[in-house]
């Protein structure tokens, strides 16, 4: 018999309830610790491994959940072993989980139809872990080993204290037994409550200060808007469902760092990625972008305060770049071949986002005064694009791991098999991304035009610099192949065009990098059968070698992607082939029942199917659940 190598958890089958930094992950059933995924977690650290629930006498059987908003879900079951012999359950058990910021807590009742009363012995355990977030991720077992003071169970710094009232609370080697006894009356019912209270004061990600929840009167809650996302409804129901619950997730993915409180911006995502990611942040922020500006000024707030000061190479530091992701301790991920810093720079398209969503944010009416105290950031970014940005000497923005432990790939394909050639072959770094480059490119003439609106110097050479980078890319990139024309994903070490077809081309359109015929060809590709799935553009054409519909960036499909070229029609005036997109990822929505995962396979659309998960992909996660807002204009504009 041989050992079973460690496995990343999978997760879509689990429930989640989530209020950033916090979340829990259990079965439809409500129980945690019957997958690899489940626990209890606040910030990086999955404080309690198992939760289960008992009634002394009867098992408990499930026959539904139901979650109103990201933070509550509601579990039932019936408990037929103290219930009469009748055919209908008289006596049933719900479970109201309910998450914020640094707690978990559950309200229980039993009830019953008998006409006699019945007593409960009620059982909640717990199992605590401490187990390190990257430890989960990688498959790996926990360490164990925690201690308790009859209120408290702590590990190094994390802890959590446990309060059952009404309750006992006993502690044996490995778990903590929390216990009720119950009369529940007849025709009645009875209650019992708990709850943990987390903390972990190594966090350097916070919850900002957030407006109440209020109860909308039909057991769903009301969460308010964060993006400002214009009020024009699609005429398709569905994206109105797809909308309400995209924008409760962006919501409860708010986070905060402690010195400045009030400037949120989105994490990533659950279950890896909650903290703050320079990608990820900018481009949810971005797509979500409507009449209220706030989170996207914040984002490059909080981004332009760790703004690079210097070389690095240990953590790809540079000046005036924007950092990739912040974590409390160094990130390690053995079976990746990956360590990095708790402040990583590992990206290249973070800055120029940086510069667009500034773009972005002050043509929808950012205050003048906010933009122009982001002017230094600004002309900082400016300068690592122009001056730092290319690495090799290419003439084209690029990158390459100088660590030997950072990301292999550093736009947001990052996987280690993402930029590959028709034939299946990896390509060789430095690399230079084609949409990177489009990034760049708006980024160096929107700039200039901010420069210029604030009395600036410096639109001048910028505007060059722009100009001469769209002349050589049209020279460099484009290829011809089987599939037609059209830019390449990348350049290699050797200047060489990887010629495979890929959905980064949707991340050219509307940057203003490509003519309006140039354009037109790429959404025809985007929407041709090669890439699109049905629900969605695939991260790699079906014509490529190395093409596989459950590979992470080689034949999936991405709901930001496909968003971001839903974006990039619509500001090229594309409006049809945007609308056409994202009535498939509103399909596909509504097979994932309104929230869109990081990721599903790419597999064909069959009639009366239902897209096909990618089984370990995050949910909710910040930039997917921004495609609602881009998609809903998409459709509303179509009409």
């Amino acid at each position: 018999m041989t050992d079973t190598l460690p496995l990343q958890p999978l997760l879509d089958a689990a429930v989640i309830v989530l209020e950033a930094p916090t979340q829990v992950w259990s079965d439809a059933a409500g129980t945690l610790g019957t997958a690899p995924i489940h626990g209890v977690y606040h910030g990086d650290v999955r404080h309690i491994r198992a939760i289960s629930t008992e009634v002394e006498g009867s098992a408990l059987e499930p026959i539904g959940y139901g979650s109103p908003d990201p933070r509550h879900v509601r579990f039932t079951d019936v408990l037929r072993g103290i219930d009469d012999a009748s055919a209908d359950p008289k006596v049933r058990l719900d479970r109201e989980r309910a998450v914020v910021a640094g707690r978990l807590s559950e309200s229980i009742r039993v009830s019953t139809g008998l006409a006699t009363s019945v007593p409960v012995v009620l059982t909640v355990r717990l199992t605590p872990d401490f187990a390190p977030m990257q430890s989960v991720k990688a498959g790996l077992p926990a360490e164990g080993g925690w201690e308790w003071d009859g209120a408290t169970c702590r590990r190094g710094d994390a802890s959590f204290t446990v309060r059952a009232p009404g309750g006992v609370i006993e502690s044996t080697s490995h778990e903590l037994v929390l216990r009720w006894t119950l009369e529940t009356p007849a025709r009645g019912e009875a209650h019992a409550e708990w709850s943990v209270e987390l903390d972990d004061p190594t966090l350097v990600v916070i919850a900002p200060p957030r407006t109440a929840v209020t109860d909308a009167g039909d057991g769903a809650a009301e969460t308010p808007d964060p993006t400002g996302a214009p009020a024009t409804a699609p005429a398709d129901p569905r994206a109105t469902r797809w909308l309400a619950q995209a924008l409760a997730d962006l919501d409860a993915l708010r986070l905060a760092l402690p010195e400045h409180p009030d400037d949120a911006f989105y994490a990533a995502g659950a279950p890896w990625f909650f903290t703050l990611f320079g990608r990820d942040s900018l481009w949810a922020a971005r797509l979500a972008l409507g009449d209220d500006t706030s989170v996207a000024a914040s984002t490059l707030r909080v981004l332009a305060r760790l703004q690079g000061t210097r070389a690095d190479a240990a953590t790809a530091e540079a000046p005036g770049k924007i950092p990739h992701e912040l974590r409390s301790g160094a990130l390690s991920l053995p079976n990746e071949g990956v360590h990095l810093p708790p402040l990583y720079y590992g990206t290249v398209d973070a800055t120029a986002l940086w510069v667009c969503l500034l773009a972005d944010a002050a043509q929808a009416g950012m205050p003048t005064a906010e933009v122009r105290e982001l002017l230094p950031a600004l002309r900082r970014a400016l300068e690592w694009m122009t001056v730092h940005g290319d690495s090799s000497g290419s003439g084209f923005i690029d990158y390459v791991d100088e660590s030997g432990h950072g990301l292999a790939n550093q736009g947001w394909k990052d996987s280690g098999d993402s930029i590959q050639w028709r034939d299946g072959s990896l390509a060789e770094g430095p690399i230079a991304l084609s949409e990177v480059q489009a990034y760049a490119y708006e980024a160096a003439v929107r700039g200039a035009a901010l420069l210029d609106e604030l009395g600036e110097t410096g639109a001048t050479e910028l505007r060059a610099w722009a100009a001469d980078l769209r002349v050589r890319f049209r020279e460099r990139f484009w290829v011809s192949t089987p599939e037609g024309r059209y830019p390449a994903i990348a350049l290699d070490a050797h200047g060489r065009a990887v010629d495979t077809l890929t959905s980064n081309i949707g991340h050219l359109l509307g940057t203003g990098l490509l003519d309006g015929d140039e354009e037109r060809a790429c959404a025809e590709l985007l929407t041709s059968p090669a890439l699109s799935s049905g629900y969605g553009i695939r991260t790699l054409s079906t014509g490529a070698a190395g093409y596989w519909p459950l590979s992470y960036h080689g034949g999936s499909v991405w709901t930001h992607d496909s968003a971001i070229a839903v974006h990039g029609m619509l500001r090229a005036g594309l409006v049809e082939p945007a609308a056409a997109v994202a009535r498939q990822l509103l399909d596909a929505a509504e097979g994932f029942a309104y929230r869109m995962p990081e990721l599903h396979a790419g597999d064909e659309r069959v009639p009366g199917g239902r897209p096909v998960p990618y089984p370990a992909a995050c949910r909710p996660q910040a930039w997917s659940a921004a495609a609602a807002v881009v998609c809903a204009r998409a459709l509303a504009a179509a009409v």
